[in-house]
């Protein structure tokens, strides 16, 4: 009896949720692998092909901006009046009354000196002037002694002259002594140093003990009135800014403390160690939490062309030119615009042309697009993918699993050829047909 060999159609099962294995020797199983490889190329041709996926982009909307930049710069607060309190005479320091921080008002004693030796000078000082008056006292009573006599002729008009001039000079000698002594009490004054206005102290030049001469600054006076926020400008800006831009000036700690000013004064010569030049603003009503020393940011906005500000991760080239990608959000797709830059800055660049407000232009991911591709925002949900097989018309809880067949020569595995006799079912009537081939011979 002769039993007819198996087809390969019946190695392969399209039931769902079934592997297709086979092992009956290696021509079956490449005519097998050859079948279902014609079927999916036809299936191929008639479905698309998988869509790439959709990458996310992170985009930020075109702004226009007003012409100029906005630069920020870190100051102090200062008073507008500073002043360095000091001895009009030397002498030895022996006290100062008031310390680093307290406040004082006009006329008030701050320091003294040792005053000694002025109170000396102004003891002799009217002790002159009383002997001047004395000898003024007696040449006026000899004046008038000669009078009398002049007329009668007891007296010379020599000696009445001699009488007139020694007058004179007694009183030459009083108006000097009387200005002496002014000059000594003045120094005897001066001994005590006193504050010429209300304010602050902000610095102490000396201390007790020391011998001062005249001059010598001893305490440093932050007069009552305006404040100034003084910067240390770049020559960029100094060149760009104008004295009537207004300044906006914050508090460091508390932005919320903030006013506005305008130069009050700039220094004509650069630091020569920073090559900056001082810029002090005038504030306008500081609001009490700006204290003398304090930091404050001072923000200006000098001049420039308009134009859009973007990010400068978004900037890329086509054709040598400076180009960004613009998303379409009608359908989501992205297109190269070439545009042109005004300004480079560190983290940014300023477009003139090429670009109109609100449009979305894409700053990270622009190294892996390419125009007319489909995006999606960053943060979206991605859309939805297919299962695997639909596009085969496959179930798609089908499986379907092909073995590489073994070398030529080589003989498959006793288990691979029981897998496929289970596989197809016929296992066991093949078998069968064997034995009675057996008993027929």
């Amino acid at each position: 009896m002769r039993v007819d060999p198996l087809e390969p159609s019946q190695l392969i099962s399209r039931r769902p949720s079934r592997s297709i294995t086979g092992w009956c020797g290696a021509g079956l199983v490449g005519s097998a692998m050859l079948a279902v490889l014609l079927a999916g190329c036809e299936r191929s041709d008639q479905t698309e092909a998988r869509p790439d996926p959709i990458r996310p982009v992170r985009v930020v909307t075109v702004e226009a901006l007003p012409g100029g930049e906005t630069v920020t710069l870190t100051g102090t607060v200062r008073a507008q009046d500073n002043v360095n309190l000091s001895f009009r005479v030397g002498g030895q320091f022996i006290e100062r009354l008031v310390n680093l921080g307290d406040a004082v008002r006009t006329g008030q004693v701050v320091a003294r000196l040792d005053a000694e030796t002025a109170r000396n000078a102004v003891q002799a000082s009217r002790a002159n002037l009383a002997a001047a008056m004395a000898r003024l006292t007696e040449a006026r009573n000899e004046v008038q002694r000669f009078e009398p006599l002049l007329e009668r002729g007891f007296v010379s008009r020599q000696m009445f002259d001699r009488a007139v001039e020694a007058q004179q000079a007694a009183q030459a000698m009083v108006d000097t002594a009387e200005a002496q002594l002014r000059t000594a009490e003045h120094q005897l004054e001066w001994t005590e140093l006193r504050a010429d206005g209300p304010g602050v102290v902000t610095a102490v030049r000396a201390e007790p003990g020391e011998v001062v001469g005249a001059g010598q600054p001893v305490v440093e006076l932050a007069r009552e009135g305006g404040r100034d926020a003084v910067f240390d400008v770049p020559e960029r800006v100094m060149e760009a800014a104008s004295a009537d831009d207004e300044v906006t000036v914050a508090l460091s700690s508390a932005p919320s403390a903030r006013t506005t000013g305008r130069v009050r004064e700039a220094s004509p010569q650069a630091d020569p160690v920073t090559r900056t030049f001082e810029v002090r603003v005038g504030l306008a009503d500081p609001p009490a939490a700006m204290r003398l020393g304090s930091t404050v940011t001072g923000t200006v906005r000098i001049g420039g062309a308009p134009g859009m500000e973007v990010p400068a991760s978004a900037l890329t080239a086509i054709n040598g030119a400076p180009a960004v990608w613009v998303l379409d959000r009608s359908d989501d797709r992205v297109a190269l615009r070439n545009v042109e830059v005004v300004r480079y800055e560190l983290d940014r660049v300023l477009i003139g042309q090429g670009l109109d407000e609100g449009e979305l232009v894409v700053t990270a991911g622009v190294q892996t697009l390419r125009p007319g591709q489909q995006v999606r925002l960053l943060g979206d949900a991605p859309p939805a993918v297919p299962p695997l097989g639909a596009a085969d018309g496959l179930p798609a809880d089908a499986t379907i699993e092909l073995e590489v067949p073994a070398e030529a020569g080589t003989e498959p595995a006793a288990d691979a050829q029981a897998d496929v006799d289970a596989a197809t079912g016929d296992g066991a009537n093949d078998t069968a047909a064997q034995d009675k081939t057996g008993d027929a011979e």
